[in-house]
């Protein structure tokens, strides 16, 4: 016999999705689906104890399960309470969801939410995916998440709601004028409403509208990329080459990509502005990571991590270390954050016995580093600079054998004057920091 399928459905305990578990409810008995309610406690509202009480006893009233969560945390420096509880909120459905066996989450957003939604993407200056604002269904984290009331009125789901006879939670900041939402709720709408009486349907329109336009602008964003061999890098001489409206285009489809999240409007204007030749130039995007313009490249990369104190990972006072590398394998050096990987090599190699005993070091100045049999020993930064190697590719320790020999320097490889003999066994040394 098979299982039914289990359709979830978000409840804060308020009107709107009161209403939409009562309705999955009455549709599962027809359809032979199992309903589960989802609560998310921000533990923000003085009376968030008592809606969660009242959602769970309606819930035993009604037979449906519940499972509900308790937020933990805080936002982060500069994050609003908004964006915050917006973020885990979802983060925390979607675990629920996924242990009541859901594949589909319900939200209960109609057609009044969704004419805000447009007007406050509009008055921030969004582009279509702003205006688009919420989309029937979409799939996110294997989950598909549904609003199938965004044609429905407010006071149609009142009319749903009377004969009910439910007590369903008010929240206070829906009346809250600090709020933008708020204000655009009770002080702009009403006037629009009754100034263009189908504003809420035009404003929806707008967003099924953008929603197209910005399925198109993905598809030629898309194309543009894979046309460039955009993947970790974005290759900008190719890049600069498209029209500038393309070009913009792209850039935000391959950040959005690249960084995982929301894309900054501010930083896709820098871009566009700055990124118009070939130097080397660095924009930071947060958690230690940069933005770096480098040998014709847009990718993302690590700064070197920094220890107590400020300083450096791998700057000058941090201790030498003693070790052996005489296995094919990578050798974790958590005081470095990061490993040194030994594999064999054909040439430009170490004999194997040399790191039978070795020592890595902090550069301390002064060190001086061989790239080639013919080349002269020059310092670590002249080197570095003369491959091209950047900053954040010159962090880690330095390696010496037991004679005190330099063997091996990031971002440079083996020094010359340790290389093997042609044809002889040798090993590669390459450091590897956390990305």
């Amino acid at each position: 016999m098979h299982e039914r399928p289990v359709v979830a459905v978000a409840c804060s305990g308020g009107r709107d999705s009161v209403a939409l578990l009562h309705a999955a409810r009455r549709a599962g008995d027809a359809l032979g689906t199992s309903v589960v309610a989802l609560h998310v406690h921000h533990g923000l509202m003085a009376d968030a104890d008592r809606w969660a009480a009242a959602l769970a006893a309606l819930c035993e009233r009604w037979g449906v399960p519940l499972l509900q969560v308790r937020l933990q945390g805080a936002p982060q420096a500069g994050e609003s309470v908004e964006a915050w509880a917006r973020r885990e909120r979802y983060a925390a459905l979607a675990r629920l969801a996924r242990t009541a066996g859901a594949s589909i989450v319900l939200l209960g957003h109609h057609l009044h939410d969704q004419a805000e939604t447009v007007l406050l993407q509009a008055l921030r200056g969004a582009g279509p995916a702003g205006l688009a604002a919420m989309p029937r269904v979409v799939e996110r984290d294997g989950l598909a998440w549904a609003r199938p009331w965004l044609a429905r009125t407010g006071q149609e789901i009142d009319a749903y709601v009377a004969p009910l006879e439910v007590a369903v939670a008010a929240d206070p900041s829906n009346a809250d004028p600090r709020f933008a939402r708020s204000r655009l709720r009770h002080e702009v709408m009403p006037a629009l409403r009754r100034a263009f009486p189908d504003a809420d349907v035009a404003l929806a329109a707008v967003a099924r509208r953008a929603g197209e336009a910005r399925a198109v602008l993905d598809e030629v964003a898309a194309e543009d990329l894979q046309r460039l061999g955009a993947g970790a890098a974005l290759p900008l001489p190719a890049w600069r080459a498209l029209s500038a409206a393309r070009r913009s285009n792209a850039l935000r489809a391959w950040l959005g990509r690249t960084l995982g999240g929301p894309v900054p409007r501010t930083l896709v204007d820098r871009l566009l502005a700055e990124a118009t030749d070939d130097a080397t130039r660095r924009w930071p995007i947060g958690d230690g990571r940069v933005l770096r313009a480098w040998r014709g490249e847009l990718a993302v990369a690590v700064l070197p991590r920094a220890r107590a104190g400020g300083t450096p990972a791998g700057a000058a006072g941090r201790a030498a270390e003693a070790l052996s590398l005489l296995r094919c394998a990578r050798h974790p050096l958590p005081g470095w954050n990061g490993a040194l990987e030994v594999f064999a090599t054909a040439e430009h190699g170490v004999a194997p016995h040399r790191l039978a005993q070795v020592e890595v070091r902090a550069r301390s100045g002064g060190e001086r580093f061989v790239l080639g049999p013919a080349g002269a020993a020059r310092s670590l930064k002249k080197q570095w600079q003369a491959q091209g190697v950047p900053v954040e590719g010159r962090d880690g320790p330095l390696v010496y054998d037991a004679a005190g020999a330099l063997l091996f320097v990031p971002g440079l490889g083996i020094d010359a004057r340790a290389w093997a003999p042609p044809g002889a066994p040798q090993w590669g040394l390459r450091w590897l920091s956390p990305a």
